[in-house]
């Protein structure tokens, strides 16, 4: 079995162009990302998936040059494009992450794909209802599932997002990592506004570790103890992300992976 975690990544972006080349601290978000998926457990590979543009080029050589697999396809149909990634690194697992989630916890994304294997569902993730801070969200399934919705998926909607044929097929089981809620839902961990950039960049400066690799349960810890620094990209939080009432038909039992003093 090989486990694969599929990053997409692109330069296009009509609120922040460029942005997951934005350095933040010591390197460009990109890395932030890709680094923290390789400490996931169980994983055998971090591939970042690059549409096949010339204008992606400088992200897809700052993968591969950090000694990541690349693979490149579509730009607007993601789906085909995490779909020939699966194929060329011989994945029997995927987790779906986007690159605009610099902090993604790979603890977290280790108990996402614990729950996919063992509780032998079609589908997991943390955001079915989204209790996690906002750049947190990850998604598993098998490669033998993500090869039916690149047959069966047929609305430009679902072949740009990559997953709504999993979350919405009515013969699919899914099972949801629930996150603690009580307002960690709504801390703003994702890049795709100049104020998220100004957060990441005030983040890196003032934690007083190295950022870039604290879990997040310090990070949470951070952010309730400066609540100046949440505030930063504040009015960006998507209300609509915390409104969705898509709740997978099983739960775990509650994460304490952010349980704070």
């Amino acid at each position: 079995m090989t486990v694969a975690v599929i990053v997409q990544a692109r330069t296009g972006s009509s609120r922040l162009p460029g942005k997951v080349l934005e350095q933040i601290g010591s390197k460009p978000a990109l890395l932030w990302c890709l680094d923290r998926c390789r400490e996931i457990v169980d994983v055998d590979n971090v591939v970042c998936a690059v549409p096949d543009d010339r204008k992606d080029d400088e992200v897809a050589e700052l993968a591969a040059d950090s000694g990541y697999f690349v693979t490149r396809g579509s730009e607007h149909d993601v789906l085909s494009r995490y779909a020939k990634a699966a194929r060329e690194i011989e994945a029997t697992t995927i987790m779906r992450v986007t690159s605009d989630c610099p902090l993604i916890d790979p603890q977290i994304a280790g108990q996402v794909l614990d729950l996919l294997h063992s509780s032998g569902v079609d589908y997991a993730s943390n955001t079915m209802p989204p209790r996690f801070p906002h750049g947190l969200d990850c998604e598993a399934f098998s490669a033998e599932l993500l090869f039916a919705a690149e047959q069966q998926a047929k609305t430009p909607f679902e072949r740009e997002h990559v997953t709504p044929w999993f979350r919405n097929h009515p013969a699919l089981n899914r099972v949801n990592l629930l996150g603690p809620g009580g307002g960690v839902e709504k801390l703003r961990w994702t890049l795709d506004l100049p104020e998220d950039l100004e957060f990441f960049r005030t983040l890196a400066l003032e934690f007083s570790g190295d950022a870039c690799t604290a879990n997040a349960a310090e990070l949470v810890a951070f952010c309730f103890r400066r609540p100046d620094i949440s505030q930063i990209n504040r009015t960006g939080i998507d209300e609509k992300r915390l409104q969705n009432i898509a709740r997978a038909n099983l739960q775990s039992a509650p994460s304490r992976l952010l349980d704070v003093a």
